[in-house]
C-alpha cells in the first residue's frame, strides 16, 4: 500500500515537472520528458506531427508509449503510419524512398499478411498508385493525413497501453513554485533568528537566517522602501516566470510591531491568509517571502495551508459608493444607425460623448454624431504608402485584398484615434474636432492580423500598443512612429490589451487566444505575469471606471464563458458571475458601467450584474441582436452602442442620456446619412435593361413614406404562411435618378452589370468579352466613397496592368452566347464566361489565374460558394448545374431539374441552400449538404402578361440570407427560400 502511494506521488511529481516545463516555455524538453517518462501522451502535439508529415518524429514520440508488438491496436497504429509514409513517397515519385520504407519499415508486417505486403510491392510498378482500386480515393497528402489522424485517435483511445495517459490532470498554475514557496516559508518559521527580509541565495540547501551583526540598531518600518532601480509592480502585485532575475521584493514583507531586539521578536504565522502564495502576478518574486500583515496575531502552532481564502482588495470601498438604481441603466433605444457593411468595432469619444467611431468588415471607418443620427465622416480603407510596406504585406494583399477593421479606439484625451486591421496594418489619425481629421501614421505593425490596439501615456509620452497574430506586442511612439518596445512571450496570437497605471507604476495586461494572461512593464525584459484565464478562455480584461477593480470576461473553445472579478492581492477570482450562456458561438463581449455595474452581450441580449453580487441583476433586450454582439458605453455610462443585425448599430440611453440626445422616452429616431433603413422601390425600363444599351441607371432613395409602406408590406407578407402574392402595378420612372457610365467604346454593348459586394464600384461585362470596372472616388462630394448618383464613378484598372480582363471567345457563338460572371464574397476574384471557356481573374491585378471547362454546353450562370472560393456553381446551357471544385479541377456533383438553360444562381449559407432559376421561369432550391433538390416553383405572372420564350430569370439573396430577389422581364419579386413563398411582387411596365 505504501509503495502504491509513493508510486502515485512520483507520478504527480512528473506532472508538476511537465507543467513547469510548459509554463517556462521549454516545449521541446517537455515532449522529450513525456516520451521518456511515459506519463502523458500529448495528443495535440502528436496530431501536429502527423499533419505535418514528420514521420520519423511521429514514431520516435510514439515509441515512448507503445511498441509494434504490444497488441493489435499498437500494430495497427504503426502500420497505418508507415503505409501513408510509403504512399506519400510514391505520390512524389520518389521510388527509392518508397522502396526503402517498404524493405525496412513495412517488412515487419509481412509475416502476418504476406498478401498485403505483396500488393504494396506491386504498387512500385504502377505509374500512378491510384490505379489500384483500393487507393482510387486518395486525393493528396494533406487530406490523407487528416483521415489518418482521425483513425489514429480512435485506435489510441481504445488501446489499453494509453489508458490514463491521455488527459493532463487539472493543476493550479505555478503549483511547483507554490510548493517550493511553502517549503521556504516553513523553513523560515523554524529559523532561530528569523529576519523580516530573508535573502534566499540557493534552493540546493535549507534556508537558515543568520544572526545579524547590527541587530541592536534595526528599526521598524511599516512601508519598506524598494530599490528605485528595480522594475516593480504596485503593492501586492508580483510576477511569475520572467526572463528577468531579481531579488525577492520587500514590499510584501512587514512585521507586526517595532523590533527592539531580534531575540524577543516573534515572526510567526497564524494562518494562510498571511501568506501571498498565489499573487495575481505569480510567485517568482515571493519565493523567499514570509508575508506577515501588520496588526494581526501570528501563532507558531498553526501550519501552512495551501487553500487560501479570498481576501477582498476592496475592504472599506463600499462605503464610498453612491447607490445607483438599475433604472439608471441604458434601456431605451434612442437611435438606430445604418452602416453599409457589417460594423466590427466601436468607440465613443472620451470628451464629445455623443461622437461614435465605427469600423466595418470591409475596412471602412466612420464618425457618427449620435445626437443627430448623422455620419459626419467616412473613410474607405486604402494603403497610404504601399512602398513603405513589407513584402509580406504586399503578398498578402495580392492573395486577398479584403481588409477588415479588428479594433478602432480613441486615445485617452480624444486627440488621436487608431485602427487595427486584419492584415499587418495600423493607421493613426489626429483629430481636431467635428470632421477635422488628419492622417498621422501608418505602421506595418505585425505579420498577420492586428487584433487589438490601445493608447497609453507613461511618463506623459503618447504611446500606442498593438497585439497581433504573430504573438507579439509592440509599443510605438504616436508622434514619431518609432517602435519603443517589442514584447515577446505569448505562444498564441494576442487577443486583447489593457494598459493601466497603479500607484504610479505603468504596465500592460495582455491576453492570448489560448487563454493565457500576462503583464508587462514598458521594457524589453519579458513578461512579469503568467497566469491562466478561467477555463483557458479567450479573454478581455478591463478595470472599473474608478480604476480600483479588475474584471475579465472570455469564452473558451468549448463555448463556456466566464465573467469574473479578480482579487489582485491573491491572484484568484474573487467572484464568478452567474448567468452566461454555456455554449456561446463567439467570445462574449463585456464592459464595466460606472463603478457599480457590469454588462455582457450574450444570447442575443445584454445582461447586467451588480459588481458586488454574482447573481444576474437584469437583462436589456434591444431586439434583433446577434448572439454575441459588440458593445461600447460612453464614458459616463449614459449611452450604450450595440451592433445589431443587418449592419445596424442601436444606441440605447438612460433617462439622462435621452435628455442629452434631445430624444423622447416614448420613441426613437431611425436615421442614417448614408443608407436608408428600408427596401428601395425601383422602376426599371425593360427596354433599357434588355437592349444592352450603354447607359446604366443607378437607383437612389425613393419617397420615405413609400419606403416605410413597402417595408411593412414585406414584413406582413413574410409572416403570412399562405404564400399568396399581392401584385402591385407601378410605372413611375420619375422616381429614379440616373447617370451615364462613360469611358469605353460605344460600339460595345453591356451584357451584364453588377455592384461589387463592397458597394463602391460597378463591374460590367461587354459583348466583346471585356470587363469594365467603375469605382466611386472618395472626396468632399462623396465622403463614404460608396455608390451614388451625385458623383460619377471613374473607369479603373491597375497601373501595373495595361490590359483589361477579357474572356476567351475562341469557342463561343456570339449570337447564341449568354454572358455571365460572378464575384467572390470579398471582391477578390472574378469568374466569367462569354459563351466560351470559363476564366478566373484576380480583381486586384486583372490577371487571368486559370481557364477551364470549354463548351459545349456553355456556361450561362456562375456563383461562388460564399464560404469556399474553390467551390463554384455553374449553370449550363443544357439545363444542368455543375458543382465544380476549382482547385482539384473536377465536377463534384451534377444537378438536374430545369427544362431550359440555367440563368441565375445564388447561395444562402444561413439556409444551407443553392437557389437556381432559368429561362423556363422555374425556381429550384438545392441542399448544400448532398446537393439534393428541395423545392421548385413556377413564377407567377401578372394578368395578361405572357413572357417571351427564352427570357432570362435572375436571382439574388437579401443580406438576411432568407429572402431572395427574382428578376424577370415581367416583374421584380421577393421570395422566401424555405418554402418558396412569394413575399412581394412589383410588376414592370411593358410601355416600351
Amino acid at each position: 500500500m505504501a509503495s502504491e502511494k509513493r508510486s502515485a506521488l512520483n507520478k504527480e511529481l512528473l506532472f508538476l515537472i511537465l507543467q513547469f516545463c510548459n509554463d517556462e516555455g521549454y516545449k521541446r524538453t517537455a515532449h522529450i520528458f513525456e516520451r521518456e517518462s511515459g506519463c502523458y501522451f500529448d495528443m495535440e502535439f502528436f496530431e501536429d506531427l502527423v499533419l505535418n508529415g514528420k514521420w520519423n518524429k511521429v514514431e520516435k514520440y510514439l515509441s515512448g508509449f507503445a511498441s509494434i508488438n504490444d497488441n493489435k491496436y499498437s500494430t495497427k497504429i504503426y502500420f497505418e503510419i508507415r503505409k501513408l509514409n510509403f504512399l506519400e513517397a510514391l505520390d512524389k515519385n520518389d521510388r527509392a524512398k518508397a522502396l526503402d520504407i517498404l524493405m525496412k519499415d513495412l517488412k515487419v508486417f509481412a509475416q502476418d499478411n504476406e498478401e498485403l505486403y505483396r500488393e504494396m510491392t506491386q504498387l512500385l510498378t504502377l505509374d500512378n498508385f491510384r490505379e489500384h482500386e483500393l487507393l482510387s480515393m486518395y486525393e493528396d497528402a494533406e487530406s490523407s493525413r487528416k483521415i489518418l489522424m482521425d483513425e489514429l485517435k480512435k485506435l489510441i483511445e481504445v488501446n489499453p497501453i494509453f489508458h490514463g495517459k491521455l488527459k493532463f490532470p487539472v493543476i493550479k498554475s505555478q503549483r511547483l513554485r507554490r510548493l517550493i514557496n511553502q517549503g521556504l516559508n516553513w523553513q523560515h518559521i523554524q529559523c532561530k533568528y528569523p529576519q523580516p527580509n530573508p535573502d534566499i541565495e540557493t534552493l540546493f540547501e535549507d534556508h537558515v537566517c543568520q544572526w545579524p551583526h547590527d541587530h541592536l540598531f534595526m528599526q521598524s518600518t511599516d512601508n519598506p522602501q524598494l530599490d528605485a532601480s528595480l522594475p516593480v509592480f504596485p503593492s501586492s502585485w508580483f510576477c511569475g516566470p520572467s526572463t528577468v532575475t531579481q531579488a525577492v521584493s520587500r514590499e510584501d514583507i512587514c512585521v507586526s510591531g517595532p523590533i527592539t531586539s531580534v531575540a524577543t521578536t516573534s515572526v510567526n504565522m497564524r494562518d494562510s491568509n498571511t501568506m501571498s502564495q498565489n499573487s495575481l502576478l505569480g510567485a517568482e518574486y515571493e519565493v523567499a517571502s514570509t508575508v506577515l500583515h501588520s496588526g494581526r496575531n501570528h501563532s507558531p502552532e498553526s501550519s501552512v495551508s495551501d487553500d487560501l481564502p479570498i481576501i477582498s482588495m476592496n475592504n472599506g470601498m463600499l462605503q464610498n459608493f453612491e447607490p445607483v438604481s438599475h433604472t439608471d441603466l441604458p434601456k431605451t433605444v434612442a437611435r438606430i444607425l445604418n452602416e453599409s457593411s457589417s460594423p466590427m468595432s466601436m468607440d465613443f469619444h472620451p470628451v464629445q460623448q455623443t461622437f461614435l467611431l465605427v469600423g466595418t468588415d470591409i475596412g471602412d471607418i466612420g464618425l457618427w454624431d449620435v445626437n443627430l443620427g448623422v455620419k459626419m465622416l467616412s473613410r474607405n480603407f486604402t494603403v497610404w504608402n504601399i512602398g513603405a510596406c513589407s513584402t509580406m504585406f504586399k503578398t498578402a494583399m495580392m492573395k486577398d485584398p479584403c481588409m477588415s477593421v479588428n479594433c478602432i479606439s480613441w486615445s485617452p484625451n480624444g486627440s488621436f484615434f487608431g485602427i487595427a486591421y486584419s492584415k499587418h496594418i495600423v493607421q493613426l489619425y489626429s483629430y481636431h474636432g467635428v470632421t477635422d481629421v488628419q492622417q498621422k501614421l501608418e505602421i506595418d505593425a505585425h505579420v498577420g492580423g492586428v487584433n487589438d490596439l490601445a493608447f497609453a501615456t507613461p511618463s506623459k509620452q503618447q504611446l500606442v500598443i498593438t497585439g497581433g497574430d504573430d504573438k507579439l506586442i509592440k509599443v510605438w511612439d504616436v508622434i514619431t512612429g518609432v517602435q519603443m518596445h517589442n514584447l515577446e512571450g505569448h505562444e498564441a496570437p494576442v487577443y486583447s490589451l489593457c494598459p493601466h497605471c497603479k500607484d504610479g507604476i505603468h504596465f500592460i495586461f495582455s491576453t492570448s487566444v489560448d487563454g493565457k494572461i500576462k503583464a508587462w512593464l514598458y521594457d524589453n525584459m519579458g513578461a512579469r505575469v503568467h497566469i491562466d484565464a478561467p477555463g483557458l478562455a479567450c479573454t478581455t480584461i478591463a478595470y472599473s471606471a474608478d480604476n480600483k477593480r479588475l474584471f475579465s470576461c472570455g469564452t473558451n473553445k468549448n463555448g463556456e464563458s466566464f465573467l469574473v472579478e479578480w482579487n489582485e492581492s491573491e491572484g484568484d477570482a474573487k467572484r464568478t458571475y452567474q448567468g452566461l450562456c454555456e455554449n456561446s458561438s463567439a467570445v462574449v463581449q463585456f464592459s464595466p458601467i460606472k463603478e457599480n455595474f457590469l454588462a455582457a452581450a450574450d444570447d442575443h441580449v445584454i445582461k447586467i450584474w451588480d459588481m458586488d453580487k454574482v447573481e444576474q441583476l437584469t437583462i436589456i433586450d434591444a431586439g434583433d441582436l446577434p448572439a454575441n454582439p459588440h458593445i461600447r458605453f460612453n464614458k459616463d455610462g449614459t449611452l450604450l452602442a450595440v451592433i445589431a443585425s443587418e449592419n445596424k448599430i442601436k444606441i440605447l440611453a438612460t433617462a439622462y442620456g435621452l435628455q442629452l440626445l434631445n430624444a423622447s422616452v416614448t420613441g426613437f429616431v431611425n436615421s442614417s446619412s448614408d443608407v436608408s433603413d428600408g427596401p428601395r422601390k425601383h422602376v426599371i425600363n425593360p427596354s433599357v435593361a434588355n437592349s444592352g444599351e450603354a447607359d446604366a441607371h443607378v437607383p437612389t432613395n425613393c419617397d420615405e413614406e413609400r419606403i416605410k409602406d413597402a417595408k411593412q408590406k414585406i414584413i406582413d407578407n413574410a409572416n403570412n404562411k399562405s404564400g399568396v402574392c399581392k401584385i402591385i402595378q407601378i410605372s413611375m420612372p420619375s422616381q429614379c435618378k440616373s447617370l451615364q457610365l462613360n469611358g469605353y467604346g460605344e460600339a460595345d454593348k453591356i451584357s451584364r452589370l453588377i455592384y461589387t459586394n463592397a458597394g463602391n464600384a460597378i463591374l460590367a461585362l461587354a459583348s466583346n468579352g471585356t470587363h469594365l470596372l467603375w469605382k466611386w472616388p472618395q472626396n468632399d462630394l462623396n465622403l463614404s466613397g460608396k455608390a451614388t448618383t451625385d458623383v460619377p464613378p471613374q473607369l479603373w484598372q491597375p497601373r501595373s496592368c495595361s490590359r483589361m480582363m477579357t474572356n476567351d471567345l475562341t469557342d463561343s457563338t456570339p449570337e447564341e452566347a449568354v454572358p455571365c460572371f460572378a464575384l467572390s464574397k470579398n471582391d477578390s476574384y472574378l469568374l466569367s464566361a462569354s459563351g466560351g471557356i470559363i476564366s478566373l481573374f484576380n480583381m486586384l491585378t486583372f490577371k487571368r489565374m486559370m481557364s477551364f471547362m470549354s463548351p459545349s454546353p456553355a456556361a450561362t450562370s456562375l456563383a461562388f460558394h460564399p464560404q469556399d472560393n474553390n467551390i463554384v456553381a455553374i449553370g449550363m446551357d443544357d439545363s444542368t448545374i455543375l458543382i465544380y471544385h476549382v482547385r482539384f479541377t473536377k465536377v463534384k456533383s451534377k444537378l438536374k431539374g430545369h427544362s431550359g438553360r440555367v440563368t441565375g444562381l445564388a447561395f444562402s449559407t444561413a439556409m444551407d441552400l443553392l437557389v437556381s432559376s432559368g429561362e423556363d421561369a422555374q425556381i429550384f432550391t438545392w441542399n448544400l449538404g448532398g446537393w439534393g433538390k428541395c423545392k421548385s416553383k413556377q413564377l407567377q405572372f401578372p394578368d395578361e402578361r405572357i413572357p417571351v420564350r427564352g427570357s432570362n430569370t435572375m436571382v439574388q439573396f437579401h443580406q438576411d440570407q432568407v429572402n431572395f430577389l427574382v428578376v424577370h422581364e415581367t416583374q421584380l419579386s421577393i421570395y422566401e427560400a424555405k418554402e418558396l413563398g412569394c413575399v412581394q411582387q412589383v410588376c414592370l411596365s411593358p410601355s416600351h
